[in-house]
């Protein structure tokens, strides 16, 4: 059973920074794909980055190239996303997710994605 478990949101100013933490359990497959997503309040589910669990391939939405760096840490079954410059609009819920398919690249689309977690919230104040 795949477990997502994220971390790391908050409330912060526009122009800061945080890391948010996503660790897994139950990969067994190093071809998986992990990727964060955001929710903000009334709207649809976004894609923001997504790194293959082996190789370290990286996507990122154009939206936020630049500002965000996804990162694993394999002996820890964590990923990693590092938001730089917040924004207010980068206000949201921050969902971590699994894609268990054997990918060349990185998917974009949420309905690639076979596990979810329950997200942890980001704040930015302006």
């Amino acid at each position: 059973q795949v477990q997502l478990a994220e971390s790391g949101g908050g409330l912060v100013q526009a122009g800061g920074s945080l890391r948010l933490s996503c660790a897994a359990s139950g990969l067994t497959f190093s071809g998986y794909t992990l990727g964060w997503f955001r929710q903000a309040s009334g709207q649809e589910r976004e894609f923001v980055a997504a790194i293959r669990w082996s190789g370290g391939n990286t996507k990122y939405a154009d939206s936020v190239k630049g500002r965000f760096t996804i990162s694993s840490d394999g002996p820890k079954n964590t990923v990693y996303l590092q938001i730089d410059s917040l924004k207010p609009e980068d206000t949201a819920v921050y969902h971590c997710a699994a894609d268990k398919g054997w990918r060349i690249q990185p998917q974009t689309d949420m309905n690639a994605y076979d596990y979810w977690g329950q997200g942890t919230q980001v704040t930015v104040s302006s």
